[in-house]
């Protein structure tokens, strides 16, 4: 297996140098954010851009017929991409998972009394914010789960009158790379068939995407609504998607809002009435003209991705064992007095089986030689000067920062009235940490580059910058990526 993955890594090291002309000089490492698109795509879109005329597909003329014909052939090869079959699965096109999950939201605040709203505190900030439409909500650990699964507790133990539940959690997360159990939905299932209940799942599949592949060829055990965003897995096009079980439609039927394209006829004068359409879902949930140019390049990256990657599968195989290598390293980095340079936090590479409890992301935090926590703004600067690419901030995971950090909810607030803030001038306060900062490998040459730069950090000429710094922060996620 480590030969392989040495020479599939000759591979991608040979593809990076004529594939990716933008990164000479450069080590990318923010590929969780967004990966990056190949020469070989963005020729292919060109070409075809040039060679075709696309018209609006709102439209009858052979122009508008072609672009909604190249519109559904996409909307197929994604489903195939993820192995899901059509009779079971829709998709809709949206601008980013964040725009599934405000989709998912409006259909059920709208419904009569409301809904009950349990996420995991894992979850990205836009899964969060679902909870202000909700009549109840709950934050839940893994073993709050659990017992909600098992029925010994109820989703949200709060009094309240809905009758319908949406329980939304993600794949993997996106601030230490945990994965979560793909069995959920499952269960939820089992769950409602003995408690006559009505709860939803809802999945984050962004991080999971990225790097390894989602098999949804068993709509029994896939989540009724799975949201993902597609330049992090291509680098290009802008684009995300709503994956819908057909089973689960129906809940979208009380949305209010209609837009363009999604109904056959409007009443305005003297009545209020309207004829939404019916013929698939994803007719009545694409409110407006599709951004059908983006689409297009879409079936362009996958086709791209393939050729040049080969399957997810081969793809997780390398970013896991890149991972395990940067692993290894920053677990044995030593100040000059042998006191560990970091304290890791993805706790999945403890296992043999890690790649199916950790996705190839590692959140750590950095000390000097006399224990002080490196800053995320002396790192980013020192970063900058080396041309290396990161993301410092709350990576957007606010459940997993303050659970990492043990950062209780009076110190949150305490931190934001004292002017804290993501990506702000200074990252602690009262001596505590607030946030962190993260790397994204993409080969193994940029493992060992990653590992070089750290040990710079620990050189006479840096470590003199750092001693100054004090009780600073620093949080590094750092995922393998082709």
């Amino acid at each position: 297996m480590a030969e392989d993955n040495m020479e599939y890594n000759k591979t991608v090291e040979e593809l990076r140098k004529h594939e990716y002309p933008m990164l000479k000089d450069a080590v990318y490492l923010d590929h969780a954010g967004t990966t990056l698109y190949s020469k070989s795509l963005m020729e292919r879109y060109m070409a075809d851009m040039m060679s075709n005329l696309y018209g609006n597909p709102h439209s009858a003329s052979t122009s508008s017929q072609l672009s909604t014909s190249r519109i559904e052939n996409t909307r197929l090869s994604v489903l195939q991409f993820f192995n899901a079959d059509p009779a079971d699965f829709d998709v809709v096109f949206v601008a980013n998972a964040t725009a599934g999950i405000k989709l998912v939201m409006d259909a059920f605040r709208s419904q009569p009394g409301g809904f009950l709203y349990g996420y995991h505190q894992d979850s990205h900030t836009s899964l969060v914010g679902v909870r202000e439409d909700a009549a109840s909500c709950r934050c839940l650990d893994d073993d709050a789960v659990e017992r909600w699964l098992s029925g010994s507790e109820n989703l949200v133990t709060k009094k309240h009158d809905a009758e319908i539940g949406l329980f939304a959690y993600p794949a993997q997360s996106n601030l230490d790379g945990r994965r979560l159990p793909l069995s959920w939905p499952r269960k939820v299932r089992d769950l409602i068939s003995q408690t006559q209940s009505t709860t939803y799942t809802l999945l984050d599949a962004s991080a999971l995407v990225s790097t390894s592949p989602l098999d949804l060829s068993d709509a029994r055990k896939a989540a009724d609504f799975t949201v993902l965003s597609f330049y992090k897995i291509f680098g290009f096009p802008d684009l995300g998607a709503l994956i819908v079980r057909k089973d689960s439609g129906a809940i979208f039927q009380t949305r209010k809002y209609f837009g363009g394209g999604t109904v056959e006829v409007v009443v305005c004068l003297k009545e209020q009435w309207h004829a939404p359409k019916g013929q698939s879902l994803h007719e009545t949930l694409e409110d407006g003209t599709l951004p059908f140019h983006n689409i297009m390049a879409l079936e362009a990256a996958i086709d791209v991705h393939r050729s040049l990657y080969g399957s997810m599968e081969r793809i997780a195989n390398h970013t896991t064992f890149l991972a395990r290598k940067l692993y290894e390293g920053l677990k044995s980095l030593r100040h000059s007095n042998a006191e560990p340079v970091c304290e890791i936090y993805s706790r999945g590479f403890f296992y043999k089986t890690s790649s199916q409890m950790q996705g190839p992301t590692i959140a750590f935090n950095v000390r000097n030689s006399f224990g002080a926590w490196v800053t995320n703004i002396e790192f980013e600067r020192l970063a900058s000067i080396r041309n290396y690419h990161i993301r410092t901030g709350g990576l957007c995971n606010p459940g997993g920062v303050a659970s990492a950090l043990d950062l209780q909810p009076w110190e949150t607030k305490r931190n934001f009235s004292a002017g804290l803030r993501c990506g702000g001038e200074t990252d602690i306060y009262a001596g505590r940490l607030t946030c962190m900062s993260k790397v994204l490998q993409s080969t193994r040459l940029k493992v060992v580059v990653a590992l070089r730069f750290r040990k710079k950090l620990l050189g006479k000429s840096d470590q003199k910058a750092l001693l100054g710094i004090g009780n600073g922060a620093l949080f590094i996620k750092a995922q393998g990526k082709r």
